[in-house]
């Protein structure tokens, strides 16, 4: 008996290692993707990077989840660049966005909203804490932004509620490349933080603006493959799929069961579902819960999101 439990304890310990190995692995992996010639694009366990070559260094976009992998972007982005890293972008407050902020120097430029920070004061202050707190943004605005950088011009705008209350967007306006953070999955299911004052409503209309954008040809999403105008118009039609469908369920007075089984979507075909293990899964039925639970108010926003997610500004 003993030596089962041996052999047992040590079988557990082997399985541990290899996962501790494998998971490791993952988040130090990046997979660059050249876009334009001054422009790449990072994949990894977190949201896209972009990344944006200038003559005075260059311009980064979201820093995934963990100070590690901020680093590792740091140093991917000046082996591609041959540029230190000047500015920092974090397109929203989520976690596999902003995390990596401290993998750069103290006191580096970093941009958002204002609703952003808002929101990454009172719904992630305990990462921020000690010298996480020297990389939270420093340089915030309103409703539009611009960032002058050896040469580039960066284009950062508020167009209204999506995924969040405070997502921005970065048009690189040179290279005619529009980084949307997670306002596009990609053919993936979305997150939609009700809680942060994000809305499916709201959102259909918000990428009715990004479509009435000049200057861009390329799209990197939040998540998914780069994309096109037409990658954003498809992610916008199964928005407005979810929410006329569910919309209309709540209106016929159906509840959250009876409206899954109703809901008969087309625009999906393909999506894949995003699933952290004992955190969440991003599937069609969680897009639909989320409809529901906007549509009947079941979901109230609070604090900052309430104070700063009201309409466009």
């Amino acid at each position: 008996m003993k030596k089962l439990v041996v052999r047992v304890s040590s079988l557990l310990l082997v399985v541990a290692a290899g996962i501790a190995i494998y998971g490791y692995q993952q988040v130090a992996t990046l997979t660059p993707e050249r876009v334009t010639d001054d422009v790449w694009v990072l994949f990894g366990m977190g949201g896209n990077v972009g990344v944006l070559r200038t003559e005075r260094g260059s311009l980064i976009v979201d820093t995934m989840t963990f100070r590690m992998q901020g680093e590792r972007i740091r140093e991917e982005a000046e082996r591609l660049t041959g540029r230190e890293a000047s500015v920092v972008l974090n397109t929203h407050y989520h976690s596999d966005h902003t995390h990596g902020n401290p993998g750069f120097p103290a006191g580096t430029r970093v941009v958002s909203t204002t609703r952003t920070r808002a929101l990454l004061d009172a719904l992630d202050a305990s990462y921020w804490s000690g010298a996480a707190a020297e990389t939270l943004p420093n340089e915030t605005f309103d409703t539009t932004h611009e960032i002058r950088l050896g040469g580039k011009t960066v284009r950062v705008s508020y167009l209204g509620r999506g995924h969040t209350s405070g997502d921005l967007v970065a048009l690189f306006v040179e290279d005619r490349v529009l980084h949307l953070g997670d306002l596009l999955f990609n053919h993936r299911y979305p997150n939609i933080d009700l809680e942060a004052g994000g809305s499916i409503e709201q959102w259909i209309g918000t990428l009715d603006r990004v479509l009435a954008m000049d200057g861009y040809d390329r799209v990197i999403p939040g998540h998914g493959a780069v994309t096109d105008r037409e990658g954003v118009r498809q992610f916008q039609s199964f928005l407005r799929e979810v929410w006329e469908q569910v919309s209309g369920a709540v209106r016929e007075d159906k509840d959250l069961e009876e409206t899954l089984r109703s809901v008969q979507l087309t625009q999906d075909a393909g999506y894949e579902a995003i699933a952290v293990p004992l955190v969440l899964r991003l599937d069609r039925d969680f897009v639909v819960k989320r409809a529901w639970q906007e549509a009947t108010g079941t979901v109230v926003p609070s604090g900052p999101a309430a104070q700063h997610g009201e309409g466009q500004q």
